[in-house]
């Protein structure tokens, strides 16, 4: 099976290669471009293509990588509401994702989100940096004995849970289905009696229709004051426009994002300085209690290999015929 892997990092091409040795079968090409209307002509020859979240995998898409011969998209993500299904389906090409590759990676990343944000370490960095050793404005809370919010309760959330658990938080969650394995810790609560009672909440959900803005100006008012609010999982959970104003309103005592609404494109990525200067996610940057970094949940040794491990497996299942649940399509 030939594979042109779209929007390359060094670090992809490194993990693939090293288990690209487990798979003799597969041969991949490599390119810098990420997928799109654009780039999909260049994927003619080839059986499938390797996609991230950030990949455009619309209706056009689709038609020219079916016109070029693809048969199977690979996300290299659990996310694929980039992909338009119901066009996959018609143009049959088969659409297989990596649902599980580390989900303590991502929960450890928002608890690190979490504590940097309560003990302002960025702003403590810096100011050491210029030799200033005065505790003004980095006084922070325990979170022992606090409430913790968990929204979403699946591999990663359910990461979360065991973590703040560890910490000593009361652990409340809200999701439309109920972990059994998280039963002799976590109390599930409706999400308004979670945003009103928890000290942190930490975004763990999938973005469908049912969450799309799920944090908006109407939930952030019934959050406490002072709460600190976490996202690692979808940048459009978010409303940004109203996650400014809750933040102008003094409703967070900090705020860590790792995704946001522009996450189609890494706005630090390939933009000019003059749309940096105007996106949502730039203004939440010259707030001093929010932390943004750079959708680095993922980003462990462990995970990576997991993901191409999962990515590979995925096409050799599809080329023998293997049913697999991590086909979405």
């Amino acid at each position: 099976m030939k594979i042109l892997f779209y929007d390359t990092k060094s670090y992809d091409k490194e993990s693939f290669e090293a288990t690209l040795k487990k798979f003799p079968g597969i041969q991949i090409d490599y390119i810098r471009s990420d997928l799109d209307p654009r780039t999909a002509a260049l994927a003619d020859g080839f059986d499938a293509v390797c996609a991230f979240v950030s990949s455009n995998v619309s209706e056009a898409t689709l038609k020219i990588l079916h016109e070029k011969g693809v048969r199977l998209v690979l996300l290299r993500c659990a996310g694929y509401n980039n992909v338009d299904l119901e066009k996959a389906a018609a143009y049959d090409i088969c659409v297989m994702r990596v649902p599980g590759y580390s989900p303590e990676a991502v929960a450890e990343h928002a608890m690190a989100l979490a504590l940097a944000c309560n003990r302002r370490l960025y702003k403590a960095y810096n100011k050491v940096r210029e030799n200033d050793f005065s505790l003004a404005g980095l006084m922070g809370f325990n979170f022992y004995g606090k409430i913790a919010g968990i929204i979403g309760t699946g591999r990663i959330g359910a990461a979360m849970c065991r973590i703040c658990n560890g910490f000593g938080m009361k652990v409340i969650a809200y999701d439309v289905y109920e972990n059994p394995d998280l039963k002799d810790f976590v109390t599930y609560v409706t999400l308004d009696e979670l945003l009103a009672q928890s000290d942190l909440i930490s975004l763990h959900c999938p973005l469908m229709d049912s969450t799309y803005h799920l944090i908006q100006l109407d939930t952030i008012k019934k959050m406490k004051d002072g709460v600190i609010l976490v996202n690692t999982s979808r940048g459009a959970l978010v409303k940004t426009e109203d996650l400014i104003e809750g933040i102008r309103l003094h409703k967070f005592a900090g705020v860590g994002l790792d995704v946001y609404e522009e996450e189609t494109k890494n706005v630090f990525e390939d933009r000019s300085d003059e749309i940096l200067e105007h996106s949502t996610t730039a203004r939440l940057l010259s707030f001093p209690n929010v932390m943004i970094t750079s959708h680095q949940g993922f980003f462990t040794k462990e995970a990576l290999e997991a993901i191409a491990e999962t990515t590979l497996q995925n096409a050799l299942d599809f080329e023998s015929g293997k049913k697999s649940p991590n086909q979405v399509q």
